[in-house]
């Protein structure tokens, strides 16, 4: 019997014991609101900028060629030299052109003969018109080869490409010269549809290049191609800049923006901005007056240095969580500290 009431004193002594270490664990255990800072967000207008990447081309580019294979005799330019319309670049061999410069003298001579006897009626009309159609042969014939013997510019710009050097025979392969006329230069910008009737030829664009780093230079739309691909629903836009002192050279790599106007959004700092991983949702966690925070998708639309516009999910005046997301989640309590 005592053995017995020895046993239950030991089980109600351990049952007190257990009580009393669970009542000083939950006096332990401390339950402290994650501690956040906020900000509150407002709507401000908002330029709706487009970014086109894009190579800057020539304005005119001019492969100069004789029209068949001859001798170059001289060549008075070099790649990067200056040229004006109607320069001299190159002298071919002259030995066709002297022939045909001999028998134009030789047909203007008899060409006066038969004129001036077909007016007294001392030769048949017959002789007259042969001979009119023999000395025209040899004007278009000399002029031609004129125009193919001595190489001129057909435009002002620069020479880029010279292929042969003096004593080759030109071969007919390539293009002796090229000159390309960069003042103006242009680009080619691909633009959504959704953009079709907001760009207007005329409307002024910025243009960056990596050249030049953040410098930007002013060109205009100057052409809308009428059709768009079906493929990507996009359309060509041609951007023109009038490259007065040469500063852009075709082939380099430019950046073009364009302003679409101006939007009423609400902006939102890039801290507050989460990621979902995993899925690529964008939100922010939304303080509520009683002091939770509300899980809150965002659609962002362009970055603007440190803010974000957004396009869709966040109120005007909403106040939002800078820091302290990690230990958030949706309708928790929180503490707000400066």
């Amino acid at each position: 019997m005592k053995r017995v009431n020895i046993l239950l004193i030991a089980a109600a002594t351990i049952v007190m014991i257990s009580c009393g270490q669970q009542t000083t664990n939950d006096q332990q255990v401390v339950m402290e609101n994650p501690k956040v800072t906020v900000a509150t967000v407002n709507a401000e207008y908002v330029s709706q900028l487009q970014v086109y990447p894009t190579t800057i081309e020539a304005d005119i580019v001019n492969n100069i060629a004789p029209q068949s294979a001859s001798r170059i005799s001289k060549i008075y330019v070099e790649i990067g030299d200056k040229v004006s319309e109607g320069q001299t670049l190159a002298l071919m061999d002259e030995v066709n052109l002297e022939k045909a410069r001999l028998q134009l003298i030789n047909d203007s001579i008899e060409f006066g003969r038969i004129d001036q006897l077909h007016e007294i009626g001392a030769t048949s009309h017959s002789d007259y018109e042969a001979m009119t159609l023999k000395y025209d042969v040899s004007k278009k014939t000399y002029n031609n080869l004129l125009e193919n013997t001595v190489l001129k510019s057909p435009i002002s710009g620069i020479v880029t490409a010279r292929n042969y050097d003096e004593g080759d025979m030109y071969a007919m392969t390539q293009p002796l010269f090229v000159v390309q006329k960069i003042n103006p230069v242009k680009m080619l910008i691909n633009v959504s549809e959704s953009k079709y009737s907001q760009i207007k030829k005329g409307m002024e664009v910025d243009i960056t290049t990596e050249a030049y780093g953040n410098k930007q230079f002013k060109g205009k739309v100057n052409l809308i191609y009428p059709t768009i691909n079906s493929m990507t629903h996009t359309f060509p836009v041609e951007v023109v800049f009038a490259n007065k002192d040469l500063s852009l050279r075709p082939g380099m790599f430019a950046r073009v923006t364009v302003n679409y106007g101006d939007n009423f959004r609400v902006v939102v700092p890039d801290r507050a901005v989460v990621k979902q991983v995993g899925s690529g949702e964008q939100y922010v966690y939304v303080l509520n007056e009683d002091g939770t925070v509300t899980y809150t998708v965002v659609e962002l639309g362009r970055r603007m240095g440190d803010k974000y516009e957004v396009l869709s999910g966040l109120d005007d005046n909403a106040t939002v969580v800078l820091t302290g997301q990690t230990k958030l989640k949706n309708g928790i309590e929180v503490d707000v500290v400066k």
